[in-house]
């Protein structure tokens, strides 16, 4: 029986330790983590107590751990999208293979210059856009290129995010602000990005996008609100935004795991009075949109229409294919897919099976073909860093065209991001 493989990991939030530190702990003969990086005292200990990871080799910061002699084959890089571009790129030069969080960068140029590096180093880069490894997902993909819609014309998608989600990520959370972290349809929106450019299998001719952040400002906040919810709202039996309601409640899991490592009651309250996320939902730093849609003209000569609206009951994509033989609709709350033939008038369902690992199976998924590929130089991830890219630069293109009320030409557009990549690595 072959050794498992040894990694370190970068980021012991709430990623690191529960998607691949739980995929460790469940998989112990195929991966195993040999040293830490996580500035947060409480959780590198924790992480490093999990997986008997030695004093010696856990350390404060990925400067530190990097500056040491390669430690393992690969690396898990968890932290946060701000610190992406130089860890992953001092990791590919120290000779690891990396599997990367999504977003790769939070600027178009730092993707270009770390997906270069890989190319330069003969590194493995794999991103984690897990949705490619979902049965739901590949089922669809799978009913798309095989032609069983004929050409596909048209395609409606919507990434609906649960209201509670976007108050505890995008209001509150690490992800509210474009200036710290990336913006909105980078940081949540590149997934959808990735399964579209998979789907269609082409290219981006041209885009436009309209979007702002309506809701979660203070003009919109109940007369009387304080800035904590903890500070007595008069609001809070109307407000569907009151944090002890969401936080203070049965089970520990996500994401109430976030907001504190003392997820007893106490604990929790204690995180709400003190930290981000007992905020007012109207009295915050953020910045990122709570609604957005883009509209996209492919190279295939495909048209679609592309929403994300934060406001949403239920936490789903839900989608529509029009092609010329067939229409196919789907939606991952019922996680299910109707394919209705123009012809004949039949419908054909299709419900796929359903992981228990997060994200309905990917997190499992992407960390089985990342170790694939590091068992076997033949196999390749279905998502290649080059792809990750492109759906990256849909993004960034689209929150440009968002801001300067424009139509991007992708090609112009990526010559320009590929010539400052360029620059930026010829004044290192």
């Amino acid at each position: 029986m072959s050794q498992p493989i040894e990694m370190a990991l970068l980021g012991a939030g709430n990623r690191g330790m529960f998607t691949y530190g739980g995929y460790a702990r469940l998989n112990p003969h195929r991966v195993r983590f040999v040293a830490v990086a996580e500035p947060d005292d409480a959780r590198r200990e924790r992480f490093a107590s999990e997986h008997g990871i030695p004093p010696e080799r856990c350390f404060e910061s990925w400067e530190e751990l990097l500056s040491r002699p390669q430690l393992a084959e690969a690396l898990v890089n968890a932290t946060m999208d701000q610190t992406h571009l130089l860890s992953t790129l001092a990791a590919l030069e120290r000779g690891y293979h990396v599997l990367l969080e999504k977003p790769m960068a939070t600027r178009p140029e730092d993707c270009v210059r770390i997906v270069q590096a890989a190319e330069r180093t003969g590194r493995i880069l794999q991103i984690c856009h897990v949705l490619r490894y979902t049965q739901f997902w590949g089922t669809v993909h799978h009913l798309i290129a095989s032609g069983r819609l004929g050409q596909v014309l048209n395609v409606n998608h919507v990434e609906n995010v649960v209201y509670w989600h976007m108050a505890h990520s995008f209001v509150r959370g690490n992800w509210r602000n474009a200036g710290t972290s990336a913006p909105m349809i980078l940081a949540k929106c590149c997934h959808d990005m990735d399964i579209l450019y998979w789907n269609l299998g082409a290219p981006v001719k041209r885009l436009s996008s309209f979007g702002r952040l309506s809701h979660f400002r203070p003009e919109q906040a109940p007369a009387g609100a304080p800035l904590r919810c903890t500070d007595g709202c008069p609001a809070q039996d109307e407000c569907a935004y009151y944090a002890p309601r969401i936080y203070l409640r049965e089970g520990d899991g996500w994401p109430v795991n976030v907001i504190t490592l003392d997820t007893s009651m106490e604990g929790r309250l204690k995180a709400l009075r003190e930290g981000p996320y007992g905020r007012c939902v109207y009295h915050c730093d953020n910045d990122v949109v709570d609604h957005q849609i883009a509209a996209m003209e492919f190279e295939s000569g495909a048209t679609l229409t592309f929403t994300m609206q934060g406001h949403s009951h239920n936490n789903v994509r839900t989608m529509r294919y029009e092609g010329t033989r067939a229409t196919l609709r789907a939606s991952e709350a019922a996680w299910e897919i109707t394919v209705y033939d123009h012809l004949t008038g039949n419908e054909e369902v299709y419900r796929p099976a359903k992981a228990g690992s997060g994200h309905g199976g990917g997190d499992a998924g992407v960390m089985n073909a990342f170790l694939a590929g590091l068992q076997d130089s033949g196999s390749s991830p279905m998502t290649s860093a080059r792809a990750s890219l492109e759906s990256h630069l849909m993004a960034f293109a689209a929150e440009r065209a968002r801001v300067e009320g424009t139509i991007v030409d992708m090609a112009a557009y990526k010559a320009e991001i590929e010539a400052r990549a360029m620059n930026q690595a010829l004044d290192l």
